[in-house]
């Protein structure tokens, strides 16, 4: 009996001290390379079809999700062909039906700025680099009509920038709900949002 009542009180005293320790080393929400971050890409999921009655619904999104993120003002947001630290993709919840594959209302709309008697257009003068690796053989780019199944909740990813194939890792940070993309108090910026300012936080406490 005399060597039990040691190791009884050796295992109620790590009981004792493993939740503080827990507590203080809880694990840092986002990686640095988030939180250093500068510019931001926001794009529309190759593989998010518009439904036909919603031809605008990703568009809408991609605009709303660019605003939030612009009145935040941690990130630079940038347009398709810039380079990027991160890129946010967005697709509109759509339960099923009707879909249009490959939507040319999905690409950026050119820009007029007429300033002091002088034009600019602007927008995207090239085309992105492939979000996804395309395989072999020509890649299909002509809009189609289909019938189409997905999530009816709004999903909002945040993947790497700067890598061939970007969309093709797993997310770093990723956010599902429904309306999650309407503005203008866009949840998932709001979310992301709280992720980050938690992280700085939990970043400041590291030993």
């Amino acid at each position: 009996m005399w060597v039990r009542v040691p190791v009884v009180c050796f295992l109620l005293l790590l009981s004792s001290i493993h939740p503080a320790e827990a507590k203080n080393k809880k694990k840092q929400q986002l990686p640095d390379i988030v939180l250093n971050a500068q510019r931001v890409l926001v794009v529309i999921r190759p593989d998010a079809g518009e439904p036909l009655m919603d031809p605008m619904a990703n568009r809408t999104a991609r605009a709303e999700v660019e605003s939030a993120l612009s009145k935040w003002g941690k990130f630079e947001v940038v347009m398709d062909g810039q380079m990027s630290d991160l890129i946010v993709a967005v697709r509109k919840g759509h339960a099923g039906g009707p879909a249009i594959s490959n939507s040319p209302l999905d690409n950026r709309p050119v820009i007029f700025e007429p300033s002091e008697g002088n034009a600019r257009i602007g927008g995207a003068p090239t085309r992105s680099p492939d979000l996804t690796n395309p395989g072999l053989g020509p890649v299909d780019r002509q809009p189609r009509i289909n019938s189409q199944i997905g999530p009816s909740d709004d999903t909002f990813e945040v993947y790497l920038g700067n890598v061939e194939y970007p969309l093709d890792a797993p997310p770093i940070w990723r956010y599902s709900a429904r309306d999650a993309l309407r503005g203008p108090q866009v949840a998932a910026v709001e979310q992301f949002r709280k992720a980050v300012d938690e992280s700085e936080k939990q970043r400041q406490h590291k030993p």
